[in-house]
């Protein structure tokens, strides 16, 4: 990952990307990639290894990206997933708002984009991507589910360009449940949980299925230090809502024509989606399957 870390920002400087065989991944059938020699040449006089971005399946875990609107819930699902194959939960969101708190050269720029509601730019987000990927790198890790990325059809060309993406994964809910969740999101100012005080009940009606979320509330030692971001206003997630609404479009298109999109609606909650997901993934839970039956 220390590779594709370095080469997502050589790919946004304009330096010639590494090419990457294209591969069709399924149950049973996987192509190694391959290095371009004239980008392979170019990586060597900056000082980059000529490494494959890519290696056979049985060499790394699996690379995946999650797509869906602001509040649906990525970062939860990405996380137990991440957890369930043992491979790094990477949420740009999180990034964004680490770089907020450092204080950083990075902070009041992106302080004021934030608060606006806009998108922060592809150029900022893959220079915070990179430090990340270089860490997991450093601590050994391979493989990754990215929550957040790509936003647009320039960084999901990006990533193409220096690695192959397995599968993605386009969790999706009706805008009123999703309108409630964002604006019910808390944090604990002292341990930093997540967690949503909304209580969602939609009552089933000409034909579209009734929807409850129960609240996903903290423990009482957090209880009374919880805060709301600073952007979780209707006005601004109204207004995200509608930007990714409409940027969203060409980035799902540009992976269902290459056969990696699966689109997934949420049923409900945690409780209800959650096996449902497992299952149109072709994976189980051997924990939570022994917490149920105990």
């Amino acid at each position: 990952m220390a590779v594709l870390s370095r080469v997502l920002r050589l790919r946004v400087a304009g330096v010639d990307r590494f090419a990457v065989r294209s591969f069709r991944s399924s149950s049973s059938s996987w192509r190694n990639s391959e290095i371009d020699p004239k980008a392979a040449a170019a990586s060597q006089q900056l000082g980059e290894k000529a490494l494959p971005l890519q290696r056979d399946v049985k060499d790394r875990n699996v690379q995946w990206v999650f797509l869906g609107c602001p509040g649906v819930g990525k970062g939860t699902y990405a996380s137990k997933l991440s957890t369930l194959l043992g491979v790094p939960h990477i949420a740009t969101g999180d990034l964004v708002r680490d770089e907020l708190s450092s204080s950083g050269p990075l902070a009041k720029q992106l302080e004021e984009v934030v608060n606006q509601g806009k998108l922060v730019s592809d150029e900022i987000i893959i220079n915070l991507l990179s430090k990340r990927l270089e860490a997991s790198s450093a601590k050994g890790e391979t493989g990754f589910i990215l929550d957040g990325f790509p936003r647009t059809i320039r960084q999901a060309e990006i990533l193409e360009g220096v690695t192959e993406i397995d599968l993605v994964i386009n969790l999706k809910l009706r805008e009123e449940a999703l309108l409630a969740k964002c604006l019910g999101r808390r944090i604990c100012s002292e341990c930093g949980g997540n967690y949503n005080v909304a209580s969602i009940d939609i009552k089933a009606e000409e034909g579209d299925p009734g929807m409850y979320m129960a609240p996903l509330l903290p423990p009482p030692l957090c209880t009374s230090k919880l805060i709301s971001r600073s952007d979780d206003t209707e006005e601004v997630v109204k207004r995200r809502l509608r930007i990714y609404n409409e940027m969203s479009q060409p980035v799902e298109e540009f992976y269902r024509s290459r056969g990696k999109l699966l689109e997934f609606d949420l049923p409900g909650g945690i409780p209800e989606s959650w096996p449902k997901l497992l299952r149109a993934l072709n994976l189980e839970d051997h924990d939570d399957k022994e917490s149920a039956a105990a």
